[in-house]
């Protein structure tokens, strides 16, 4: 499934569904632009990086450090690129699935970079 072609439902309320596998269309038509979806890969990498980090180190600070790649490149796509709100406010575990299923989309090339 490809994110461009998955229309963004605003008027949906992301508490609205009852599985993840209704939720992530809804996800990936929240990240149609292409720098929202780009800025997320970055964050999500950098994520990884810092839990491998912390693991290597053991420095708690890592984790901090993993948060605020992860959601910090994710909120300035959102709010500078895509121009809506993350639907982590209304849905936190289902958007912390959806971002590692789209992290892995990109990686395997059903989702565009």
């Amino acid at each position: 499934m490809d994110a461009t072609n998955t229309p963004s439902p605003t008027a949906v309320d992301p508490r609205s569904f009852h599985s993840f596998a209704e939720f992530y269309p809804f996800y990936l038509g929240e990240h149609s632009n292409t720098t929202c979806r780009r800025l997320h890969f970055v964050g999500s990498t950098l994520t990884l990086l810092c839990l491998a980090m912390l693991l290597a180190t053991g420095k708690p600070q890592y984790l901090l450090y993993g948060l605020l790649c992860g959601y910090g490149f994710a909120w300035v796509g959102h709010f500078g690129f895509e121009k809506n709100k993350p639907a982590s406010f209304k849905r936190p575990l289902y958007s912390f699935m959806g971002d590692w299923c789209m992290y892995r989309d990109i990686w395997t090339g059903k989702i565009r970079f």
